[in-house]
This record gives C-alpha cells, sequence and structure tokens, in this order.
C-alpha cells in the first residue's frame, strides 16, 4: 500500500524484521534470551558432590526461570548456578565455570550440549568411582551429570536414555546372567550391597559407554548390564 509523504523527510530507519516479527499476533510467547530481567525470587534445587579426592563437599545450585506462567506455553529453563565448598583449592575454575554456564543458561537455545561437553573433561591425575559403581574421569563431569539430572527434573532431557526396546534387551540380558548364577542368600547379598553399594555383579568391569562397572561375560562376550554394550555387536 502506497503512502503519500506531505512534509519534509527529516530522517529514516530501516523498520527490523525482528520489530515487525514482534507485532504479528502470536508472536507475543516470552522466549529465553541473554536480556532478560533476572526476577526477584527464582525456585532451584541444590545438589551435593561428595568425591574421595576431597574431605569437603560441593554443593551445587541450580536455580530456574519460568516462562508464561500460567499459560499453555509455561516452560522451566534454568537460569544460573551457583558451586559452593569448604575447599578453596579449586575456588578459580569453579567460579569461572559457573559464570560461563550460567551464561549460556540465560543465553537460551539448547543448553543440554553443557552435559556431555563437561562430561569430556578428565582429570590427568586419574578419576574415581561413584557409589554403585559409576565411574567419573574428573570432577567437572561430576558437575555435568549434575546439571544433567536437573534438566531431567525440569523436563529439558528425557529421564530414561534407552527407548522401551533397549530397556527390554538389557532386562533381558540382567535376567539371563542372573539366572545363570549360583544362588545367593539374602544375607550374602545385603552384605555385598553394604560394601560396594553397586547393584552390579562382583568382578563386572568398566562400561567404555556408560562408564558404569557393569560389563559381565556372557556367551563369550563382555556385555553391559546397564546399558546393553557388547563387545560382540
Amino acid at each position: 500500500m502506497a503512502i503519500r509523504i506531505d512534509s519534509k523527510i527529516i530522517d529514516y530507519e530501516v523498520a527490523k524484521a525482528d520489530a515487525e516479527r514482534a507485532k504479528a499476533p502470536g508472536n507475543d510467547i516470552e522466549q529465553m534470551h541473554e536480556k532478560l530481567q533476572r526476577p526477584e525470587t527464582l525456585e532451584g534445587q541444590t545438589y551435593k558432590i561428595k568425591t574421595p579426592l576431597s574431605e569437603h563437599a560441593l554443593y551445587v545450585t541450580i536455580n530456574d526461570v519460568v516462562l508464561n506462567p500460567g499459560t499453555e506455553h509455561e516452560i522451566r529453563r534454568p537460569f544460573e548456578i551457583f558451586i559452593n565448598s569448604k575447599n578453596m583449592d579449586h575456588f578459580q575454575w569453579i567460579v569461572a565455570l559457573t559464570r560461563i554456564v550460567s551464561a549460556v543458561f540465560r543465553k537460551g537455545g539448547d543448553c543440554t550440549f553443557l552435559v556431555e561437553e563437561l562430561r569430556s573433561v578428565f582429570d590427568p591425575r586419574g578419576g574415581y568411582f561413584k557409589r554403585g559403581g559409576r565411574f567419573m574421569p574428573s570432577l567437572v563431569a561430576e558437575i555435568g551429570d549434575v546439571i544433567e539430572q536437573h534438566l531431567k527434573s525440569i523436563g529439558l532431557l528425557d529421564e530414561n536414555t534407552l527407548d522401551a526396546h533397549q530397556q527390554a534387551y538389557v532386562q533381558a540380558k540382567r535376567t539371563e546372567y542372573d539366572s545363570r548364577q549360583a544362588p545367593v542368600s539374602h544375607a550374602a547379598a545385603d552384605c555385598e550391597d553394604s560394601t560396594n553399594g553397586s547393584p552390579y555383579p562382583d568382578g563386572a568391569v568398566l562400561c567404555p559407554r556408560c562408564h558404569t562397572k557393569a560389563m559381565v561375560m556372557m556367551e563369550g562376550c563382555l556385555t553391559c548390564l546397564s546399558c546393553g554394550e557388547s563387545k560382540c555387536s
């Protein structure tokens, strides 16, 4: 549509596409972005990390912001992360890590990639095993584990990493392995659980895929009872 201008033009500017889209009906949904103002209060959760590398635990707090509350587009997104500990040995890199991760949270978009990025950090002095037989290559990797746990709790990641077929396969392998073992008394089983805290058999080796001591020999092949990884497949 043509518009006649009778007055003298003294200034002009090009209309931005973002501004035009914002005026369009249905585009009033609030999205996560780096200029989003922090509310006075945020809801969050605190997770405890206790490693054999230090006598002091780390406490990881992740706070979330709720976008479009009370509407069908309501979503909860992580907004900031804090890590606190009495151990000051890691103070500098922990402060740097929390600021970078918080900036990624506030940037918007997909932040789930942080989990794998942090998990791929290996300590040159060697990692450690968590209770339950899960191997942690570094303290940073366990922080990535905590972020994954939180993202699952708010629905940004699926709770189960295995689909229904894979879960059925792993359960079948576990049942098959248990049926081949000599029966163990309840007392012995309770004693075993209290000593190593692992739900997997003694003698299981570390799985390269899920980093859990759950690989056992079945039919001449190492098979993981946690994720189904097999050396023969």
